[in-house]
Parts: C-alpha cells; sequence; structure tokens
C-alpha cells in the first residue's frame, strides 16, 4: 500500500509542480492534462509529463494494500472474539 500511495503521490506533486509551465491543453484540468497528456495536434510540442500508466498503477496497488489490510484487521478482529 506504502508503495503504490507514494507513486501516486509523487506523480500528483510533479504535475502540480509542472502545471504552471503549461501554456496550452486540452480538457477542464491543467492537472490532469500534466499528468496523462493529450494527442498531438499537428507540429505543436505537447506539453505533459505522460505519467498515467504509473499513475493508475499506483491507485491500483494502494487500493490492493488497502484491501489486504482490512481483510487482515478483519481477521485479527474475529480472533479477538
Amino acid at each position: 500500500m506504502l508503495g503504490g500511495l507514494l507513486t501516486t503521490l509523487t506523480i500528483i506533486l510533479s504535475g502540480t509542480i509542472y502545471a504552471p509551465h503549461i501554456t496550452e491543453w486540452s480538457g477542464k484540468s491543467k492537472l490532469w492534462h500534466a499528468i496523462f497528456g493529450a494527442k498531438q495536434y499537428g507540429d505543436e510540442a505537447v506539453q505533459s509529463l505522460f505519467l498515467g500508466f504509473p499513475f493508475i498503477l499506483g491507485v491500483v496497488v494502494t487500493l490492493l494494500g488497502l484491501i489486504i489490510l482490512g481483510i487482515e484487521y478483519y481477521k485479527t478482529f474475529e480472533k479477538q472474539r
């Protein structure tokens, strides 16, 4: 869980630092565009970090860790009864 959380929060932090430097983006959120990116139209440079896959992977690992933590907590709670 901690590895996924560290990955996800690091990507959010790097996107937050990079977002003010983006001059053109698509969508509603500049941060979302900085992390996931978009298609390139013509010869213009796409200003994005393209960290969508590691971000989603970090979220999945965090959720799996939380599920495992919940199951182990439940087992410990049931033993005490």
